[in-house]
């Protein structure tokens, strides 16, 4: 069997197939763009970039469609070459969200083809709109939208079956390309991202070290942005501070933007509403920290006595789920991604995205009460090894359904790991 993996930023979300593959002994090629990473294992090509190809004088609205045509084209010339050599896939994986599989069909027609989608993009409800304070009504705004998932309904009409993480998203599809979705998260590695004993988290510039036990909140995105509701997070701060005089607050992230806009008269959305707050809190018990090692993420969320996790109706970030497999008591908004996780006082707690003082005393009960709130975050890990544990759930989802839209049944039989269920 041969198969052909695509994504701009290889492996990305491929990492865990990529390895079964190698561990299974089938043949794949992986393709990615000038970021990809390169590893022994993996046979990588690396597609670039013609600068000579992009227009700049061209209209703002098509300049995301310009790119991902570019990218189409570079990885069709990657594929044209693989069939001209008679290197002929009997499956295609890959991300569909930056374009880079548009050609496939035009080069392989007998090939199936999966792909990845993260989200469906809607002009109205969901994200868009969800937040009056950044909502905007002019019509040009729906219509950026509308041509952003231009190149998503071309998948969803050429491509064989997609994969979503969660159902929530992949209930953002339209009607008419449900059936071809399967409802399958990338999986958490539940064996290496769990409880830890004698975890610890030292801030030298700070000069704070925090064990278990001791009152730090922790809020971890990519990016710190209002889309994953860094402005709730930080107005709920001042009245958290007067409920909890000996709580501190680490917050990972960067301050470049994933998603939407960034803020008017202001460098970032950060230092917006940092200013908005710093002179109402102890800036002394707020550690902004960056962006941080994978590994150094899974400690906060071990020693934390509680984390926040706050978004708009959107991709539902493997942050939380990772922080739910450490035992982390996390604290989320009513929000659809999050509530198709956490049962309210089951695994977890919720919130009102928009209300920040329920979000400060939540967290004010949470650790005035550490003992007793340690059974959420047990439950919490029970619900990530029971469904989305990557090896006795989400990886052999993956590999039936390649066997299945393929019609290729894959060497050796699937194998599971030892669920680790508890700490």
């Amino acid at each position: 069997m041969r198969i052909v993996l695509i994504h701009q930023n290889f492996p990305g979300q491929l990492r865990h197939l990529a390895v079964e593959l190698v561990r299974k002994k089938i043949e794949f090629l992986a393709i990615g763009g000038p970021s990809a990473q390169t590893n022994p294992l993996f046979p990588t090509v690396k597609y670039n970039i013609n600068q000579k190809d992009v227009v700049t004088n061209i209209h703002p609205s098509i300049a995301d469609f310009q790119s991902k045509v570019i990218r189409a084209q570079a990885v069709g010339k990657i594929l044209e070459n693989l069939k001209g050599r008679n290197w002929i896939p009997d499956l295609i994986i890959g991300h569909s969200g930056w374009g880079e599989l548009l050609s496939t069909k035009d080069i392989f027609p007998n090939t199936p083809v999966i792909h990845f989608m993260e989200y469906f993009y809607h002009v109205t409800g969901l994200d868009v709109g969800f937040d009056s304070e950044f909502n905007s009504d002019h019509w040009e705004d729906a219509f950026r939208v509308r041509l952003k998932r231009s190149t998503q309904l071309l998948s969803l009409q050429d491509l064989d079956a997609v994969i979503m993480p969660t159902h929530f998203q992949a209930n953002t599809l339209p009607a008419e390309f449900k059936h071809k979705a399967r409802v399958i998260h990338e999986g958490i590695d539940t064996e290496s991202i769990a409880p830890r004993s004698g975890s610890c988290i030292t801030l030298k510039r700070a000069g704070v070290r925090f064990v278990p036990g001791d009152e730090l909140v922790t809020f971890a995105s990519r990016s710190l942005e209002p889309l994953r509701g860094f402005h709730m997070f930080m107005r709920c701060l001042p009245a958290l501070q007067k409920l909890r005089p000996n709580a501190h607050v680490i917050i990972v992230g960067a301050e470049d933007i994933s998603y939407g806009t960034r803020p008017q008269n202001s460098k970032s959305w950060k230092e917006k509403f940092t200013n908005e707050v710093c002179d109402k809190v102890d800036m002394n018990r707020i550690h902004f920290v960056g962006r941080v090692e994978h590994n150094t993420l899974h400690d906060l969320f071990r020693v934390c006595a509680c984390h926040v996790y706050l978004t708009y109706p959107f991709v539902l970030s493997w942050s939380m789920l990772e922080a739910m497999s450490c035992g982390a008591v996390v604290i989320g908004s009513k929000t659809a991604p999050v509530e198709e996780v956490i049962e309210h006082q089951k695994n977890g707690l919720l919130v009102d995205f928009f209300d920040y003082n329920e979000i400060a005393h939540t967290i004010s009960r949470v650790l005035s009460d550490y003992q007793s709130s340690r059974q959420l975050g047990i439950n919490a890990r029970k619900t990530i090894v029971d469904n989305y544990d990557l090896n006795t759930i989400c990886l052999p989802k993956m590999l039936n359904i390649i066997e299945t839209v393929s019609g290729i049944t894959l060497p050796h039989p699937i194998t599971t790991s030892q669920k680790q269920r508890n700490s």
